[in-house]
């Protein structure tokens, strides 16, 4: 192209036609990016008006945690989100940032507390079993109103017990073992489950009680009384007793985790004891037994020696009169006297007067006198087997008759009462008595006493003038039996004569009585003739029986009666 004129045709250069300019026209099309742009800001600032804070949890694990799905929860409803899951610079925990909606943010305080949601076994319960299919999840609990605002949380390895929403109240119990109580173990209230155990807490350098924390839930808090008694019911609780073999089990849970059970004390049933306030504090019992014996008031200390036996005794076993408890023992030690080389049981007791039905009449101080009076009448201590199966044993007193004079010692408050052997102590020791006393009679001399008179018996027996003695006897005895029969045979005619007598004295006593008759009146003839027949009457009654007794008796004539 070039702009010389003379390479254009005529040498002139043609004009261009002039430019016309069209206005420009709104297109619809541009207000698909203008909604789009739209939309994207109004869904930037209502994601940031809906933003909360992001704050950092601390875990031993992230098992289960995953960073952009894992969600924050309380009472299933989403609070947050887990936006990354790394561990700490000391390589020992997981730090897990996740970011909070704005509606979380008042509730960020250090009351907060957050868990992780995943399956549990916990003694007999399973829990977070929804997890399986929709997978773990943080659970979070608010807390009590107020505190202050963090970002900075410390997870727990496990739920807690206790929900600040939950009403109820905490207690704390104290006891020397622990035994299977762990957390998440129920309270049962007369076998209802009212609450549970928070945790426990072991004393400073192990030495002295510990402290279990518990809940029990509204409107079960309200049954404590200052004089509640809890008491362990972990396990299975087998026993011996009169009815026979007793097995007792509180629940499955409380057989896995152990459980605890509280009541009231029976001796104050009916009674209106303070409640017991907030927080309180009460002595955990080994079984519902020593619970209730702990509810006696009244204590009168007593002690005994025992030179027997005491296996089988312990210390809580029980100490009964006439087979009733009144009390149990609270020492069982060997007291050794290096002076005089000899070894006895010290044997303690406690006696609750208020099992006896005349405690009411027993003032406070005169227990002393009282016991004083008892051993005085025979009163005393001794071991007594309470099962045989077990080999379990108990103090028994009891009374003994024509005891030797005793006396009460004192022992700075306990009061010290003789004692005797008893159970099969005391029956062996009877035995060896027995048998010390046979052990001592002259056996042998006796079995040679025995040999000499048998020798002397065989001697004598033999020996003429014994064998003169028994014919001289055979003789008399043939000369009596002659003599009777003679005798016999001379008196056989006047025996056969006796019937007839008898019948002519009847003979005669009835024309008697008609005599008599014809003599009425009260006349000096008819009281005489009345008394001659009943001398009659009676030698006719004389001769029969003379002669009944000669028929059977004929040798009565020589030898009498």
């Amino acid at each position: 192209m070039t702009d010389d004129p003379q390479d254009f045709p005529g040498g002139r250069r043609p004009v261009p036609p002039r430019a016309s300019a069209r206005k420009y026209r709104f297109s619809i099309v541009w207000l698909v990016p203008v909604v789009a742009l739209a939309i994207a800001l109004y869904l930037g600032w209502k994601g940031f008006e809906g933003r909360g804070p992001e704050i950092t949890l601390t875990f031993d694990t992230g098992d289960g945690l995953t960073a952009g799905q894992t969600q924050v929860k309380n009472k299933s409803v989403t609070l947050g989100t887990v936006q990354n899951v790394r561990l700490t610079p000391d390589m020992r925990h997981v730090e897990v940032r996740v970011r909070m909606s704005a509606n979380a943010a008042p509730m960020l305080t250090d009351h907060a507390r957050f868990w992780v949601v995943r399956p549990r076994l916990n003694g007999a319960s399973v829990t977070g079993l929804e997890t399986l299919l929709s997978g773990a999840y943080i659970a979070m609990d608010p807390g009590e109103p107020g505190g202050t605002s963090t970002t900075d949380f410390t997870g727990l390895e496990s739920p807690p017990g206790l929900r600040s929403d939950e009403p109820g109240s905490t207690y704390t119990l104290i006891t020397g073992s622990l035994g299977s109580i762990g957390p998440g173990a129920p309270v049962f209230f007369r076998d209802v489950d009212v609450g549970e155990v928070l945790g426990y807490t072991m004393p400073p350098g192990g030495v002295g009680p510990i402290l279990i924390q518990l809940f029990i839930r509204s409107p079960y808090d309200s049954y404590l009384r200052t004089d509640t008694r809890f008491w362990n019911v972990s396990g299975v609780q087998v026993g011996f007793g009169a009815g026979g073999l007793k097995v007792k089990l509180q629940s499955i849970q409380a057989l896995f985790s152990g459980g605890v059970a509280f009541g009231l004390s029976p001796q104050r049933i009916g009674q209106s004891a303070p409640g017991a306030p907030r927080d309180s504090v009460f002595r955990l019992y080994g079984s519902q037994e020593e619970a209730d014996n702990a509810g006696y008031r009244e204590r009168l200390s007593l002690a005994t020696y025992l030179t027997n036996s005491v296996s089988g005794l312990a210390v809580g076993a029980q100490v009964t009169m006439f087979g009733i408890q009144v009390g149990t023992v609270t020492g069982v030690k060997l007291d050794l006297d290096q002076k005089a080389g000899t070894a006895r049981v010290r044997v303690g007791m406690e006696i609750q007067p208020e099992r006896i039905l005349a405690a009411g009449e027993i003032h406070r101080g005169a227990g002393p006198e009282l016991v004083r009076a008892l051993v005085d009448n025979g009163l005393r201590a001794s071991v007594d087997t309470a099962s045989f199966l077990t080999g379990e044993a108990m103090i028994d007193l009891n009374f003994v008759r024509n005891a030797p004079p005793a006396t009460v010692a004192v022992e700075g408050t306990a009061l010290v009462i003789p004692s005797k052997a008893g159970g099969m102590s005391g029956v062996m020791d009877s035995l060896s008595t027995v048998a010390d006393k046979i052990a001592a009679l002259p056996l042998t001399q006796v079995g040679d006493n025995l040999n000499s008179l048998l020798a002397h018996s065989d001697a004598r027996i033999n020996s003429p003038e014994l064998r003169q003695a028994i014919v001289a006897l055979r003789d008399s005895l043939r000369s009596v039996q002659g003599l009777t029969s003679d005798a016999r045979s001379g008196m056989h005619p006047l025996l056969q004569r006796l019937p007839q007598m008898s019948a002519q004295l009847d003979g005669a006593l009835k024309n008697a009585n008609l005599l008599l008759a014809s003599y009425g009146g009260d006349t000096d003839f008819h009281r005489d003739l009345q008394q001659m027949l009943v001398q009659l009457d009676e030698t006719a009654r004389s001769v029969r029986f003379l002669t009944d007794f000669l028929n059977r008796h004929p040798s009565a004539l020589i030898t009498g009666r």
